[in-house]
């Protein structure tokens, strides 16, 4: 149920095992920490929390959401598509604001895939959603933000992520052996065009 399966022979825009490296790649191929977050997710240990309950196989997770949406906003939303088992809006430990993400648990996995085709960027509250699945109990390697792990994040934050729905992994750029680079042909290009305008240049002359 989780993303495509992603190997080194074939390019895949989600990773199906967490990588902090490659996941801090725009296209999953840094083979060099580029900075501190990384490291310390490569180092760190995770363990999902103990206390959250339910199968992760059935639950879809939320993010971007409106600070105003609430678990009643989501049963309702996502209770179209299928039976709502609970749903979550995570907030802040200190001052209980919501942290906009949330997770929805359904009554069969069949339900929360189809909540993961359908619902992904639906409008709740002015905003456009993710849908995705849970990765904290379903994807190996796996490592929250705090950790200097997680995917997606914003530009300013220096910590972005990829090879999630929110930042897929970008097409590697491959050289042709065979093919000149771009660069290359372009000065090739205009050291014929200066060639040839000294031969017709010198057959005027004659």
């Amino acid at each position: 149920m989780m993303s495509e399966k992603r190997s080194s022979s074939k390019w895949q825009p989600f990773a199906t095992e967490y990588d902090p490296l490659k996941c801090g790649s725009i296209d999953g191929t840094d083979t060099q920490v580029h900075d501190k977050a990384i490291s310390r997710a490569i180092t760190s240990e995770y363990k999902p929390n103990p206390t959250v309950k339910g199968n992760p196989e059935c639950t879809v997770f939320v993010a971007k959401l409106n600070h105003a949406t609430t678990e009643q906003t989501l049963r309702q939303i996502f209770g179209s598509f299928g039976a709502v088992v609970k749903a979550t809006v995570i907030r802040d430990y200190v001052t209980g604001f919501p942290r906009g993400y949330g997770f929805v648990e359904f009554a069969t996995s069949t339900d929360a895939r189809e909540a993961y085709h359908d619902a992904h960027q639906l409008v709740i509250d002015g905003n456009s959603i993710v849908v995705d699945y849970e990765h904290g109990r379903l994807m190996k390697g796996w490592k929250p933000r705090r950790l200097g792990g997680g995917f997606g994040g914003k530009k300013e934050s220096g910590q972005l992520r990829f090879g999630c729905r929110d930042r897929p992994f970008k097409r590697p750029i491959t050289l042709d052996k065979h093919r000149p680079s771009a660069p290359y042909r372009r000065r090739q290009n205009e050291t014929d065009q200066r060639q040839s305008f000294s031969k017709k240049r010198e057959h005027h002359r004659r």
